[in-house]
């Protein structure tokens, strides 16, 4: 049929993002944005100020749609490459939320700035960039469609480790959560915002005489420049108006650009003097993402969709090309605003024509083999079952891909009826709402696969999926008598489901202290044909956690090293070994006290842990960031996190969550010195079911602290440290007894405490030395030195009685120390840093004055640390700087001979200064 030409129009830039994109069919397309043209206005205030921000490791490109954000990161970005200043590109769309998404693009773009490839997964690419030492530049396009709290954690993680000249440059419609007060503060941060991105009178003079518009008088310029306030969507669609107006019409006295339904206006407007033809086109392809010849033609049989495409795209009427994707021949997009109208145009004028579309789009892609667009299509067609059907020959592969989102957002909108004749996919939705919306719902949807099914695949599934599902909801118990029943059904139909089903129980059986048979099902797991990537690195992760517990630190780091980096695979997603191990490789680190690296690991990792991990995960990871934070002199922060514990725990309705949170604050509050409040706290947390069942466990969160622990740490420091001997001297010997070698160090450390605080200075130094020559080959730190200033004294006592010992001549027991030992001996003081208090004052002698007295501002700011606050927190109370309050920290610990807040305060108390 022939085609009815449009008014010619003469070429014009085009504002990319007058809207978000939607997804590109292909990497490369989020690799390769348009590259800017020669008829766009030159962008000069914006495109400086982001080329000038050297300094900043932030660079935040933020206005609403059609401010021209796009073409000033793309013109700023050919500025930096004229400057040899290598750079990458990332658009971004919503499946990016997607993790494992993410990390494939995020590696692909490292790639292209000619670094190091990193392995694939998250910690990988971000030591890359941290590596890396020449300048770079990387841009994030489209930055408002990311809400996954694990993405963005991945993203802050990278701005705080970029070295000295990388720089992020990020396109966004909204503020991320990126810790941007932090960066503001700190003189990292540049804002690119409407102010600098709106076009001048000049600019926007400019870009009429581009786009060949009718010459208009200076006033008329001035009144439509004022009233679009710069806003290039507005300035380009009231260009398409003029060219078919002309200027002499009383259409800019009507004009208010001001916002969306103007733009819709003027779009309808510009439709309204399309041909029938062209007009029909534009609506029906409106639902497709991407257009292609092929693809429009099948929803407009009637019509020559490459002679209309070739004459729209001529036109620069609405059409963006996407580029970077070979195999599929030209490939075009929609500017969004305008795809919105024509969707909604479609629904007005032919609601009845929508459903037959996406069905025909999905009919289209399924003859093409791609299989998500035509799920997405037949799903928004409305024929779920056509959906379902496509679905079920790729499911496997999706979730072995770690495409759980995706399957998620799929299952969410089909009905639960059209799903129940799909027994299979039902158990996949359980698996992808698992690791995606947490183990209760996945419980709901599990019980509702009915149990006369006769289905193979799906049983094998439904015996993993319960003992597994019953771990996460802390249900240890059950699980174990549960999973032993799946156990016995195995070799099942589903080599998978064995596999995950064989590493579940191993975790269950070790919680109940079976290790033996733990060991024994890990071998069978590595046995087992059906092993993926998660699966193997599931196992490694668990055997790593027996090791940590029978206290072999080193081996435990390794495996958990290898089930973080281990494979080549991208996948980086809640089903797989990384984000399993990378809670238990960074409590590795944070034991060796790498605490840099800790904190790496956590700010990946955590988000996962809160969102959908076990328990143990979400105890562990707060802990130990409120444990940095501690160490660091954060006591805000350390409490903030240990709030957010106790929340997550209320929420999840994890009794052991909540109770955790509360026993951390006691020991800090304890090593602050406050021991009523720490007493308190211990109070709050005492729950004794739930205390008497993690007695009966051995899980990991609680295997180094739990409330027997805390309260005799407390009675040790505040309390009757005799009473405290005999059943410390029970715990050991029940430790020891299962193989808890890691708890049995810890609980000898505190035996030596005791010894230290009755008056046993000798039995309590023969002691520490017993535990230090077992633990220094494996390096365990912060295991000593968590006990605060009192180990720091009982450490140095040690030194003193060794150098004794090679002091008197007459000792024949006297040997050499071992060079190990000795090396580990000195770290530790390191670490602990010096003491000022002599053996007699410990006995209880007097202290010693002070060489030169604290002034009265020293003593203020040691009751305000005493009290918890933080720096910044002591500076408003101050009324003074934070370098001032530096300053006075700085003057106290080297008065006191101390090198941190707790032993500051602690020393200070012993000598009365404060109480």
């Amino acid at each position: 049929m022939p085609i009815v030409s449009p008014p010619p129009i003469t070429a014009a830039p085009r504002p990319k993002d007058m809207d978000t994109p939607p997804p590109s069919p292909g990497l490369a397309a989020k690799l390769n944005p348009m590259g800017a043209s020669a008829l766009q206005v030159l962008r000069t205030v914006a495109c400086d100020r982001i080329v000038q921000a050297s300094a900043a490791k932030l660079v935040l490109v933020r206005a609403p749609a059609g401010f021209g954000k796009t073409t000033a990161m793309l013109q700023a970005r050919a500025g930096l490459e004229e400057q040899g200043i290598a750079t990458a590109w990332l658009t971004l769309d919503r499946a990016d939320n997607d993790v494992s998404r993410f990390l494939a693009g995020l590696t692909a773009a490292v790639t292209r700035l000619a670094m190091e490839p990193a392995e694939g997964t998250a910690v990988d690419v971000v030591e890359s960039l941290a590596r890396h030492s020449a300048p770079f530049t990387l841009f994030l396009d489209d930055f408002e469609l990311i809400q996954e709290p694990a993405v963005l954690g991945l993203v802050r993680e990278i701005i705080d480790h970029l070295p000295r000249r990388g720089q992020l440059v990020i396109g966004s419609r909204s503020l991320p959560d990126l810790g941007l007060g932090r960066l503001r503060a700190r003189g990292q941060l540049i804002e690119v915002d409407t102010e600098h991105l709106r076009f001048s009178l000049e600019e926007a003079s400019h870009f009429f005489q581009l786009r060949g518009t009718p010459a208009m008088d200076a006033d008329a310029l001035a009144q439509l420049h004022s009233k679009t306030e710069g806003w290039v969507a507005a300035l380009w669609l009231a260009s398409m108006a003029l060219e078919r107006r002309g200027t002499g019409s009383d259409f800019i006295a009507r004009f208010s650009g001001s916002n969306r339904a103007i733009a819709d206006y003027l779009a309808e407007d510009v439709l309204a003097h399309q041909s029938t033809e062209v007009r029909e086109f534009l609506m029906r392809t409106s639902i497709l993402r991407q257009l292609n010849v092929s693809v429009c033609q099948a929803l407009n049989p009637r019509l020559d969709a490459g002679a209309i495409l070739e004459q729209l795209d001529s036109a620069n009427l609405f059409l963006t090309p996407v580029t970077g994707v070979e195999g599929r021949g030209p490939l075009w997009r929609y500017h969004s605003l305008f795809a919105d109208f024509l969707r909604n145009q479609l629904a007005r004028e032919h609601p009845e024509e929508l459903p037959r579309l996406h069905l025909a789009a999905s009919a289209w892609y399924e003859a093409q083999g791609q299989a998500v667009p035509a799920v997405e299509h037949a799903i928004e067609g409305g024929d779920h079952p056509h959906a379902l059907n496509l679905l079920a020959p790729h499911a496997d592969a999706f979730l072995f891909k770690g495409q759980l989102r995706l399957l998620a957002r799929w299952f969410g909108v089909i009905p639960d009826d059209a799903l129940a004749a799909h027994p299979p996919l039902q158990a996949i939705r359980v698996w992808a709402t698992c690791f995606t919306q947490g183990p209760w719902q996945a419980m709901a949807q599990l019980e509702r696969i009915g149990p006369d099914q006769t289905d193979p695949v799906v049983t094998a599934n439904v015996n993993a999926l319960r003992p597994l599902l019953l771990a996460m909801m802390d249900r240890y118990e059950d699980a174990y008598r549960v999973g032993h029943e799946s156990l016995a059904t195995l070799p099942s139909s589903s080599p998978f489901a064995d596999s995950v089903l064989t590493n579940a129980m191993a975790n269950v059986v070790s919680v109940m202290g079976h290790h033996h048979e733990a060991h024994r099902l890990l071998d069978a797991a590595r046995a087992c044909q059906g092993s993926s990537p998660f699966v193997r690195m599931y196992t490694e992760s668990m055997e790593g956690l027996l090791d940590l517990q029978e206290g072999r630190l080193r081996q435990a780091s390794a495996r958990f090293r290898m089930a973080v980096t281990g494979g080549h695979s991208t996948t980086y997603n809640h089903t797989n070994g990384h984000a399993w191990a990378g809670i238990f490789y960074a409590s590795a680190m944070y034991e060796t006290d790498q605490l840099d690296q800790a904190e790496h690991l956590l700010n990946v990792y955590l988000p996962l842990a809160r969102d959908v991990g076990l328990p143990d995960h979400m105890i562990l990871s707060h802990v130990l960031r409120s444990r940095i934070a501690f160490q660091r002199g954060d006591i805000d922060a350390a409490f903030h996190v240990l709030t957010e514990l106790e929340y997550l725990g209320h929420h999840r309705q994890l009794p052991r969550v909540v109770a955790s949170a509360k026993l951390e604050r006691s020991r800090m509050m304890l090593l602050q010195g406050h021991a009523q409040a720490s007493r308190d706290e211990l109070a709050r947390a005492n729950d004794q079911i739930l205390w008497q069942r993690v007695a009966r466990q051995r899980l990991p969160a609680h295997e180094l602290h739990d409330l027997r622990l805390a309260r005799l740490r407390w009675e040790i420091c505040f309390g009757d440290a005799q009473q405290a001997m005999a059943p410390l001297q029970e715990e050991i010997m029940d430790a020891q007894a299962r193989t808890r070698h890691g708890r049995a160090f810890k609980l000898r450390v505190l035996q030596a405490l005791a010894q230290q605080r009755i008056g046993d200075i000798l039995g309590g130094t023969e002691t520490l030395l017993g535990v230090l020559r077992q633990t220094c080959h494996d390096g365990f730190i912060r295991l000593i030195l968590d006990e605060g200033p009192a180990v720091a004294m009982l450490l140095h006592r040690c030194q003193a009685h060794l150098q004794a010992q090679q002091a008197n001549p007459q000792n024949a027991a006297n040997e050499p120390d071992d060079p190990i030992f000795t090396e580990y001996l000195q770290r530790l003081l390191k670490i602990a840093g010096p003491v000022v208090l002599a053996d007699a004052e410990s006995a209880g002698a007097p202290a010693q004055p002070l060489a030169e007295p604290l002034t009265r501002k020293e003593i203020r700011v040691l009751q305000l640390l005493a009290e918890g606050y933080s720096n910044g927190a002591m500076a408003e109370k101050l009324f003074v700087s934070d370098s001032t309050v530096r300053t006075h920290l700085r003057n106290i610990n080297l008065k006191l001979g101390t090198h941190s807040r707790t032993q500051a305060v602690a020393i200070a108390r012993k000598l009365a200064v404060i109480r």
